[in-house]
C-alpha cells in the first residue's frame, strides 16, 4: 500500500493494539469483563468469560464480521456504560506500559503535518491514564472515546459525524486501527484510507507510506 502525502490532511487513529500492543493490559480487560459477564449470568467469573466469550464468537460467525466485546455484553443482558464504569475502576493501565520514543516521534512528527484525532472503543477515565502511561504527545486536536457516543465502532452515526467534523473530503482521512472489522471497513466503504497496522514495528511504516 502507499500513500500520496498530499492527498492526506486529517489521520484517525485507534488507540489499543494501534499506538501500543499489550498482552497483559488485554487480559486484565477480559478478566474484569468476565467477572461482570459472571454476575449478570449468575455464576463465577471463568465460566461469565467462557460465555462471553462463546457469545462473542456465534454473534461474528452469525454477522460475518468480528464483534466487540460490548457487543457480546449487551446481547447477555448487561450495558456499554456499565462495562465501562467497572473497566474504569478496575483497572490501571500503568503496570502494563511504558513510552516507546518510537511512537511518540511518530506522532510529532505526523503531528506537525497533519489533523490528527484519536478514535477508540476505551472509555475516557482509560484512556487518560493509558495516554499518560505512554507518555503520549500532545499531538491530537480531538480524542473521541466511548463516554462521547456510548456507540463503540463500527458504529455509521458516529463516523459520518466525525467526517462532517473534520470538514474534509473522506479520501483525505486516514483511518489507522489493527482491527479491519472494527476500525477500517466503514472508513473504507465511506472512500477513506486506511491503514491496517497489529503491531508497532507497523505502525511505524506509516511514515515511510506517506
Amino acid at each position: 500500500m502507499r500513500l500520496t502525502a498530499g492527498a492526506i490532511t486529517a489521520i484517525v487513529f485507534d488507540l489499543d493494539g494501534t499506538l501500543y500492543v499489550s498482552a497483559p493490559l488485554e487480559e486484565a480487560i477480559g478478566r474484569s469483563a468476565a467477572r461482570y459477564a459472571g454476575e449478570l449470568l449468575g455464576t463465577t467469573a471463568d465460566a461469565g468469560g467462557q460465555r462471553l466469550m462463546e457469545v462473542r464468537q456465534r454473534l461474528t460467525d452469525e454477522r460475518g464480521t468480528l464483534q466487540t466485546l460490548a457487543v457480546a455484553i449487551e446481547t447477555i443482558g448487561g450495558t456499554v456504560s456499565e462495562l465501562h464504569r467497572r473497566f474504569a475502576a478496575e483497572i490501571d493501565p500503568r503496570p502494563y506500559l511504558r513510552p516507546d520514543p518510537r511512537v511518540n516521534n511518530l506522532l510529532n512528527g505526523l503531528g506537525r503535518r497533519y489533523t490528527c484525532w484519536l478514535l477508540t472503543n476505551n472509555n475516557r477515565t482509560l484512556t487518560t491514564k493509558i495516554l499518560a502511561a505512554l507518555a503520549v504527545p500532545e499531538v491530537f486536536h480531538r480524542v473521541i472515546t466511548i463516554n462521547d457516543t456510548w456507540r463503540p465502532k463500527p458504529d455509521e452515526t458516529v463516523l459520518d459525524r466525525l467526517l462532517e467534523e473534520l470538514s474534509r473530503p473522506p479520501d483525505q482521512v486516514l483511518f489507522v486501527g489493527d482491527r479491519y472489522d472494527i476500525d477500517l471497513r466503514l472508513p473504507a466503504d465511506r472512500g477513506c484510507p486506511v491503514l491496517l497496522t497489529r503491531t508497532v514495528d507497523e505502525l511505524m511504516a506509516l511514515e515511510a507510506l506517506l
